[in-house]
Order: C-alpha cells, then structure tokens, then sequence
C-alpha cells in the first residue's frame, strides 16, 4: 500500500467520507468534529472545525441525508472537569454547506452521554446512558424532523433497569451497549464484556432479542463491533465481530477479528479468527496492540482493518475459513507517542483508504 496523503489534525475515534468531504470525530477537546474536503487526496484541506468544552469530546461522527450526527460525551481520560451545566447526548448539524456547518438541535441525556452510534438518514441507532439504567442501552431515535428527535424504542440488557428492581450479575458497567449498527430489520450490537446481541427491529418500538453470544471470558478483550456482511460468503451469512485490544478481564491473548456464522442468526456460531502473524505469541502484551475496528463500508471480500499498533491491515475473507492479510501500512508514530494508534478506517469511492490515528493525524493511502 501506497501513502497518497497526509492530514495533521487532532487524535481521531471515527472517520466518515460522503462524496469529496471527510468528517473527522475527535478524541479530546477542545478538538471536537473537522470537516475536511479531500477532493485532491493529496491536499486535503480543512473547511470546518467545532469544538468541545473540557472534560468533554464528541469523537464519533455519522453523516447522511444532509445531516451530521456527533455524539456528545463526558471523557473519562480528560482530567479536566465539564462545565456544570454539560449535558451529554447528540448533536444534530445541517451540514448542506460543509464549511458551514449549523447546528440544528441537541438531543440530552442524563450520565455521561452517547457513545457510539448508526444513522441511516432518518433514524439513528444510538448507545446514551439513561437515567434508571447501569450502563449504556440500546435507543432508536427518529429525525424525521430533526429539530426534535423522538425515542420510539429502547432494549436493555436483563439487570440494567436498576429503578426497576433488576440486579446485573456483573461488575459496574462491564456489560452495555457499545456499539448498534443496522443492517435491514435487525441490530448487530455489541454489548463491551457482554458480547453481542441480534435485535430483531421490525417493529422499531419493540425491539426483541433473536439471540446473544458472550467469549468474555474466556476471552480477555470486551466486543468492540458486530459487522454483518451484506453478501453470502460460499452460501452462508457472515458477521465479523472486532473485539477491542483494551479493558482486559484477565491476562490472555490480544484482541482480534472473529468470522461469524449466522446463517441462523439464533445460533451464531464463531468459526475462524485473524491475527497479525507473531502477536499471540503467549508473551502478554501491552493495551491498544492489536485489534480495534474494521472498516465498517464492505464493498468485497478484502476488509480494511485499524489494528491500533500495527497500522492498517488488509484481510482477505474470500476463503471465511482461511483469512488472509494481502496488504498493510504503518504510518509513522505520531510525535511524542512511542508507537502508532490506528483506530478508525474507511474508504471512499475511488479505492482510498482513510486511516486516523486516535494520537495525531489521518493518513490516506491507496494499493500500489
């Protein structure tokens, strides 16, 4: 792989392209979402930049139907305080004119705020802490009138509704949810040291469960993604799932990318794995080493992946039981980092790919 461009910006958690323009979610404020025309790769250049107040970050960025989505969240590795009167959620932008961006309304919540989240251009799939629950849950939200989003559904994990009267059988908030993607009637969730579940959301205010399937432990790194292909592989369904390299609840192997079968999504079954050659080893490793998220865009069977200090690795599933790394690119270490960061990756239409470091800088590449 080739490195076509460079753009110097702030550590970053998402990257999204739509057309010529690159939305960059970051990690810490007051750096909060860039919006950057990448029409010349090799020049791209910044059009809009908005920012967060300290203690704060809106680091995961959707856009869609003219509308960009960025979370809004309390930051645990800031040390400095929020302002009293933040209150975490999403932030709702119209986004016609990407130089000028205008916000529309923000949707609150109680907690720390929203984490990771969908959009589809009239509903966003969101993980919000809300009061009476432990942990994120699983919310649908409609914009189609999007200076007043509406709840028309929420699902939780039994042991989360605290008020209530549930008790979770696990410690603090190991198992929420993490991350709803969507793909036709159904949620493919992750739900961090509760693994993942299937929802079936036909009836958007009623989601119910199909089935759930937890490797934590034995398996020491929570569910980061649950990405379901959008083909059959060799007759089957498919989900990859991404555990992130982070979070350990015991000494075991780094985190790394499971094939899924779910051809009957009731029984998911795992069926095949990748990992870098030489990372599991049995020598432990330090956090942020191996796996965090593929590109959630799959437009065939070669998956670009963000592998935290190892770069961009691309993985071949043409053969589901046998993945395959047929490329890779490490960037250089950001200054004043020890070693790369790789944490989102996305491609366009013209076979770039887009890899944002969560230290410093995104890096656009092409295959040679």
């Amino acid at each position: 792989m080739r490195q076509v461009g460079y753009f110097d910006c702030p550590g970053g958690g998402q990257i999204v392209v739509a057309g010529t323009i690159a939305f960059i979610g970051h990690m810490r404020a007051p750096a909060g979402t860039s919006i950057v025309d990448i029409a010349d790769p090799a020049h791209p250049r910044l059009l809009a930049r908005l920012e967060m107040p300290p203690g704060t970050h809106s680091h995961k960025v959707r856009v869609d139907n003219g509308l960009m989505l960025i979370n809004r969240e309390r930051n645990n590795a800031d040390k400095n305080a929020p302002p009293e009167d933040f209150r975490g959620g999403l932030g709702i932008h119209d986004v016609t004119k990407p130089a000028s961006p205008r916000e529309i309304t923000r949707w609150e919540t109680e907690g720390m705020g929203v984490h990771r989240f969908d959009f589809d251009g009239r509903h966003a799939y969101i993980s919000p802490t809300v009061e009476g629950y432990r942990g994120n849950i699983v919310m649908i939200l409609d914009l189609g009138d999007p200076a007043y989003p509406r709840e028309v559904g929420r699902w939780w994990m039994p042991g989360q509704w605290t008020a209530g009267g549930e008790e979770p059988s696990w410690q603090g908030t190991a198992h929420r949810c993490h991350h709803p993607l969507r793909q036709g009637d159904r949620l493919y969730t992750s739900y961090w040291h509760g693994g993942f579940v299937i929802l079936d959301i036909a009836d958007l205010g009623k989601p119910r469960l199909v089935s759930s399937l937890d490797w934590s432990p034995p398996f020491a790194c929570p569910t980061h993604t649950t990405l379901p292909l959008p083909f059959p592989l060799h007759g089957r369904r498919v989900m990859l799932v991404a555990d992130e390299d982070v979070a350990r609840v015991a000494p075991g192997p780094p985190a790394c990318l499971w094939l899924v079968d779910i051809t009957d999504e009731r029984y998911p079954m795992p069926f095949a794995s990748f990992q870098v050659d030489g990372l599991d080893d049995g020598t432990p490793q330090p956090e942020f080493t191996a796996c965090h998220q593929p590109s959630e865009k799959v437009t065939g069977t070669e998956i670009p992946a963000a592998w935290f200090a190892h770069g961009l690795r691309l993985i071949d599933i043409a053969d589901p039981r046998r993945p395959r790394e047929v490329g890779h690119f490490l960037p250089d270490v950001p200054e004043g980092s020890q070693r790369v960061q790789s944490n989102d990756v996305t491609t366009d239409d013209r076979g770039l790919f887009y890899l944002l470091d969560r230290l410093r800088g995104l890096t656009i590449l092409e295959r040679c």
